[in-house]
């Protein structure tokens, strides 16, 4: 991220932040968030794409999952995952406790089930948090589950 894309990703996560709770997802035991997409499996990943850009948000990685499994003779639903972050945020997580770095940068899984369903998966940020340990980056693990929501939400199913 440079300094011209930064004050775009801060007035982003400001937006993201204030309509958390409007884009609360459901978290399970396990930390795992998972949004139902209204979209199929690649205008899915588009949209979270342009969304994930539009905020000046570093993108690193789309690895088809898929295609490594066709590779070594498996069959797998539709499933991408996507990486991506900002440096200037997550990295306050790691200098908070290394081992963060095992979930930054942030990752967002697309998948499609058995009936074609299409999801976006992801690890809740407050998860991660205790499972680390951290308690000093409250404000910052609430910026970028704000952030994770407001991608997410450009893709949800409203029903």
């Amino acid at each position: 991220m440079t300094t011209r894309t930064l004050p775009r990703f801060l007035a982003a996560a400001a937006l993201a932040a204030s309509l958390g709770s409007a884009l609360a997802q459901t978290v399970a035991a396990d930390g795992v968030v998972r949004v139902k997409s209204a979209y199929p499996v690649d205008e899915t990943i588009a949209r979270l794409k342009a969304d994930i850009a539009a905020k000046g948000i570093r993108f690193f990685a789309e690895i088809d999952q898929t295609q490594l499994a066709q590779g070594a003779g498996i069959s797998l639903h539709r499933s991408t995952l996507l990486e991506f972050g900002n440096p200037p945020l997550g990295t306050q997580f790691i200098t908070a406790r290394a081992e963060a770095g095992l979930d930054w940068p942030v990752r967002l899984l697309v998948t499609q089930d058995e009936r074609g369903d299409v999801w976006a998966v992801y690890t809740d940020f407050n998860w991660i948090a205790q499972r680390h340990g951290i308690t000093n980056r409250a404000e910052q693990f609430k910026t970028a589950s704000g952030v994770i929501a407001s991608i997410t939400g450009a893709v949800a199913d409203p029903r």
